[in-house]
């Protein structure tokens, strides 16, 4: 009687344990979602590039270059003579020109002493024509010159190397610079062709370049769902240089949206889904949300949580969809 009466109070015991475990309330704090309005500033990576570059490059293989009239690091004008070629076929053309034009200068007075018709002048002239476009077209071809004004950034050959079809020189304008940006189309009718833009780099902490958008390609991609933008940077003191990291930051205007917490915003495990706690009538309600940018230590929810709705940001680890909670004041 003595063990069964045990064995009944021991049961009695463990019923009214589980009864107070099941009946406790999970203690959580809340705050509730707020309508603000946001300032859409959006930063792109990307790196900094040549406004133009051009590579000076001849226009006929196999031809040696006589003369380099630059280096790395020389500034260059456009329309600047930078490299000379082998002149040997220029030098034999300027000859036969020479000759051909005596030979016309000789015949004009003969011309008008009546000892030729003006036809035989006429040929002669046309000829003589001929080869100075000849003439020309070499000294084209010889003389290699810059088509901008920039800076020389390699440089290739000696002078009396064989040109094999690398570019002899590479030349840059760094000033101004340019970034490419690729922005999501859901912000295409907020850029605008002058708009400013906001350039910071890594190498100059804390200091702020100004640009402005000086072309917005047409079409978007279709994979990406982007459209591309050309940011100009004017570069007068040259501290920006091509191949530079740089975060450009475009204000895309005002926005209302529904902030919160960025800790009341869960993962889930092994998905992309995000998703928070509602408090209401005591319980707490999973929904899932998509999330926005992120402003300090709040983070816009595009949707799936309404302005005022209240927002558990403690002890999420022991809530879940339908769990009854107490709110701590």
């Amino acid at each position: 009687m003595l063990v069964a009466a045990a064995m009944a109070a021991s049961c009695t015991g463990k019923k009214q344990a589980e009864s107070t475990a099941s009946d406790e309330k999970v203690l959580t704090k809340t705050v509730p979602a707020a309508l603000r309005v946001i300032e859409q500033n959006e930063v792109y990576t990307s790196e900094i590039e040549p406004y133009k570059e051009n590579d000076i490059t001849p226009a006929v293989s196999g031809v040696h270059i006589d003369r380099i009239l630059v280096d790395v690091g020389s500034r260059v004008k456009a329309g600047q003579l930078l490299v000379t070629l082998d002149p040997t076929q220029y030098n034999q053309q300027r000859l036969q020109y020479q000759t051909a034009l005596d030979d016309y200068n000789r015949l004009v007075p003969v011309y008008e002493a009546g000892g030729i018709s003006a036809q035989q002048l006429e040929q002669t002239k046309a000829a003589l024509d001929v080869q100075k476009e000849v003439l020309d077209n070499l000294k084209k071809n010889i003389e290699m010159r810059s088509p901008i004004a920039g800076v020389v950034t390699a440089r290739n050959y000696e002078a009396g190397n064989l040109f094999t079809g690398t570019p002899v020189l590479h030349v840059m304008q760094i000033n101004p610079l340019k970034i490419i940006a690729n922005i999501q189309e859901q912000y295409y009718p907020a850029v605008k062709l002058g708009m400013p833009v906001e350039i910071r780099t890594d190498i100059f902490p804390g200091e702020v370049f100004a640009g402005k958008v000086s072309l917005i390609y047409p079409a978007l991609d279709a994979s990406t769902r982007t459209f591309t933008v050309e940011v100009t940077v004017p570069n007068g003191n040259e501290k920006l240089r091509p191949g530079m990291f740089a975060r450009s930051t475009f204000n895309m205007g005002d926005k209302e949206g529904i902030m919160v917490p960025d800790v009341a915003v869960l993962k889930q495990v092994g998905s992309s889904e995000r998703y928070l706690y509602v408090v209401e009538d005591g319980k707490a309600e999973r929904r899932s949300v998509k999330v926005g940018r992120q402003i300090g230590s709040d983070v816009d929810i595009l949707s799936g949580v309404a302005d005022g709705e209240q927002i558990a940001v403690t002890a999420l680890s022991r809530l879940a969809d339908g769990v009854e909670v107490e709110v701590k004041e």
